[in-house]
Parts: structure tokens; C-alpha cells; sequence
């Protein structure tokens, strides 16, 4: 990617908060365009997509390449993305829990992890069979011999789909894919995964009208989301500097705690699991040697226990919309990695990648047709699978932010499960393209 016109980060990140400001001042806006405008695209998609289009007309980028004066290429890139999911997606965890009640969360029922099942089914299925349609198309998409077989490729996006990046590099790592080339698969890996997300988050704008078609049964979350305002509205206050100063401390000390547990949790693993013999068995719990794991589960794990005490007041003032803040900013985060205009690059592997997203929505659809399962459950559970921790809790948040937990549960499990069902997916990849 060429250079942008903004490669301070200070400044970019100023250009962001300008677009989040504009967007949510339009959106408040009553009567006219606007009005109707957000009445089909929601804020959260804008959030995501205006980011997007500043870095397609090239305003700013997630990384670009320069050239010294002595002729080196030199590589660039933004570390808003890093920052804003290692700092303020755990902080916006911590403060959308602070107030949950996990007993109502559990009582959403067995549909949420049939839902999340169903997806991961979907991206194991949907490789092969992208494979075997691309390839009666255009036979040299899906070619390759030895380390440069496009299946092998192919492997690190089930990894990724299923569980998250430590799935993906495990099964890098697995397959031998050509490192050389590695670079397209993660680029199909961005659009794609990032294009999905701006469906859902469509979706989310209709959830009415596709509950109303699903015929689904939404009073467990509509019981939830109430149990949640009602308590919210018990416990509002004006904020103090006191209070804010309050919320500050919980949730970046506990974000500072999940650090710190997490920088000695991941190398410990990672020593256990480097002296197993067995390579199938050491790649399938790689999961456990990531720090981001490790951070997202105990930032979680402590909000959780907070919501047991008086922390949970806090919600009073303002704490899940403090949340909201770190979430959008992280949306927006998310939104500047793609260039529209590059998804006519690799024309035939982001082919592969939309065929092969596109049977996994079309699974997650009849079975919630079918079970009769809400919106809400069909969409955190595709992105808890495709988007991993870093995405889910978006999306779940969108619905209620007392809901983000629920998304963070279930990509726990895509970490748990990604490895073993990539290699699952595969395998039948390999099958597929005659390899």
C-alpha cells in the first residue's frame, strides 16, 4: 500500500474520532435524510465503513512502504489497531460486564451453542466444497504443488475462521505453506472476514424483520436486555469526578492484571506445550501460548467476579457507555484495514473466500430457520467463529451492551475447537483439490 497522506498516528486517530463524532451526530439528528439514512445502515456499520473509505482514497492506511534514500523499501504501519484491541477491547469488556447478570446470560439456553456450532460446521464444509466450485471454474485457482498448493494456503483461513490468529499460524505451521505467499491468504483472510462483518452489522438494523422470519423466539434476550435497563435505571446517577476517576481504575487495573497474567501464562504454556511429542496434539493446544487469549479470558473473568460485588453499581454512571466509547473507537480501528479498491486483487482466492463464507451464512440461516433461533444468536455466533474475540464482543454489544459477554464466551470456544476443526476442514480441502 502506497503512502497516505496521514502516517501520524496522533493524527489519524484524530481523523477517526472526527468520523465517530460526525456519525453519531448525524445519526441524532431527527427528520430529513438522516433519519432514514440510519433507519437502514446502522451507526455501528458507519463506524466501521467510513474508516474504510478514508483508507481507500488513501487519507490513511493500516501499513504502507516507503523508499530511504538509499533506495530500501521500508515497511510502515499504524499501531492504532494494536492498541485499541490490546488496551481498549479488554477495558470495554470490563466495563460492559461490571453490571451483567450471569445467571440471566446462561439462561439464553442451548440455541446460542448450536448456533456457534453450526458455524463452525459451516467453515469446515464450506472450504472443500468453495474449492470444488472455483475449481470447475478456473482449475489453476485451486493448483499448486508441494508447499505452494493453494489447500495448504487455504488451511491458515480455517484456522483463523474457527479459532483466531494462533489457530491460523498453527496451522501455517501444520501444512508448510509457502511463507512467500502466505501474505495473499491473509489479505483474503482481512476482506473476507471484514465484508462478513459489515453484513452483520447490517443485519443487526433488520433484526426485527429477520426474527420476524426466522419465527424466532427472542424472550430470553428481550428478558435480559430489560432485567439489564431496569437494573441501570435503579441505579443512575449524575457521575462525580469520583466515580469516573473510579471506573478508570477498574477497568484499566484490571486490564493491567490481565497483562500481567497473561505475559506469564503464555510463555508457561508455550514451555508445555513445546516438550509435546506428538505434533497434532502440540498444534491443537497452541491456542494456550497466546497472550491475547490469556489477556481477553482474565480481563473477562475478573469483570465477571466484579458483577458479584458492588462494582456493578458503577453501571449507574455510565460504565457500559464508557464501554461503548472503547468499542467504537476499536470498530473504527478494524474499518481503516481494508482498501475497497484492493478486493479486485487475487480476484480468484477472494472468489474462493466469499463462496466459502457465503455457505457458511447459508448453514447458519437454516438452521436458525429451522430451530427457530433469534437474529442476535446466528450473528455472534458466525462472528465468534469467523472474528474471534477481537470482533465478537462488537457485534454482541450492538444488540445490548450487557450482551458482550455472551460473544466473548463463545470465541473462547472457537480457540478451543479451531486447530483440531481446521485440520478436520483440511483434510477434506486436500480431497477436494486432488492434492
Amino acid at each position: 500500500m502506497s503512502e497516505p497522506l496521514f502516517t501520524n498516528d496522533t493524527i489519524v486517530f484524530g481523523v477517526l474520532m472526527i468520523a465517530l463524532g460526525l456519525i453519531f451526530y448525524t445519526e441524532s439528528l431527527k427528520g430529513g435524510f438522516w433519519e432514514k439514512f440510519y433507519k437502514i445502515v446502522p451507526g455501528l456499520f458507519m463506524a466501521y465503513m467510513l474508516p474504510a473509505i478514508l483508507t481507500t482514497i488513501g487519507l490513511i492506511a493500516p501499513e504502507w512502504e516507503t523508499t530511504s534514500d538509499t533506495g530500501e523499501i521500508v515497511s510502515h504501519k499504524t499501531n492504532l489497531y494494536y492498541v485499541a484491541s490490546r488496551y481498549l477491547l479488554p477495558a470495554a469488556l470490563v466495563l460492559m460486564t461490571l453490571s451483567i447478570d450471569l445467571k440471566a446470560v446462561f439462561n439464553l439456553g442451548w440455541k446460542a451453542l448450536i448456533m456457534f456450532f453450526t458455524g463452525t460446521v459451516g467453515i469446515i464444509i464450506g472450504g472443500p466444497i468453495a474449492i470444488l466450485l472455483i475449481a470447475s471454474i478456473s482449475p489453476d485457482t485451486v493448483g499448486g504443488i508441494g508447499p505452494d498448493a493453494v489447500w495448504r494456503g487455504l488451511s491458515t483461513l480455517a484456522g483463523s475462521w474457527i479459532g483466531g490468529g494462533a489457530n491460523q499460524t498453527a496451522m501455517l505451521e501444520i501444512y508448510g505453506y509457502n511463507q512467500a505467499e502466505y501474505g495473499k491468504m491473509v489479505f483474503v483472510d482481512i476482506v473476507v472476514a471484514n465484508v462478513w462483518m459489515a453484513i452483520l452489522l447490517i443485519g443487526i438494523g433488520k433484526r426485527a424483520s429477520i426474527n420476524k422470519w426466522l419465527k424466532a423466539d427472542t424472550s430470553s434476550i428481550e428478558a435480559l436486555k430489560e432485567k439489564m435497563s431496569t437494573f441501570t435505571e435503579s441505579v443512575k446517577r449524575n457521575p462525580s469526578l469520583t466515580d469516573l476517576m473510579l471506573l478508570a481504575a477498574i477497568a484499566f487495573g484490571t486490564v493491567s492484571m490481565a497483562h500481567l497474567c497473561a505475559d506469564n501464562l503464555a510463555p508457561f504454556f508455550g514451555n508445555i506445550i513445546s516438550g509435546i511429542e506428538s505434533p497434532t496434539l502440540k498444534n491443537t493446544f497452541t491456542f494456550l501460548d497466546s497472550t491475547f487469549f490469556w489477556m481477553i479470558s482474565i480481563a473477562t473473568i475478573i469483570a465477571i467476579l466484579l458483577s458479584f460485588t458492588k462494582a456493578k453499581n458503577y453501571e449507574g454512571a455510565g460504565a457500559s457507555k464508557f464501554g461503548s466509547v472503547f468499542i467504537y473507537i476499536l470498530v473504527a480501528t478494524i474499518g481503516m484495514k481494508i482498501d475497497i479498491s484492493s478486493i479486485f486483487d487475487n480476484v480468484g482466492l477472494i472468489a474462493i473466500g466469499f463462496v466459502w463464507m457465503g455457505i457458511h451464512a447459508l448453514l447458519l440461516i437454516g438452521v436458525a430457520k429451522l430451530i427457530k433461533a433469534p437474529y442476535f444468536f446466528l450473528a455472534v455466533g458466525s462472528q465468534a467463529n469467523v472474528g474471534g474475540a477481537a470482533s465478537a464482543p462488537i457485534v454482541a454489544s450492538a444488540f445490548h451492551p450487557s450482551l458482550a459477554t455472551v460473544g466473548v464466551l463463545l470465541a473462547v470456544f472457537g480457540y478451543a475447537v479451531g486447530t483440531l476443526a481446521a485440520i478436520g476442514c483440511t483434510i477434506l480441502m486436500q480431497l477436494a483439490s486432488g492434492g
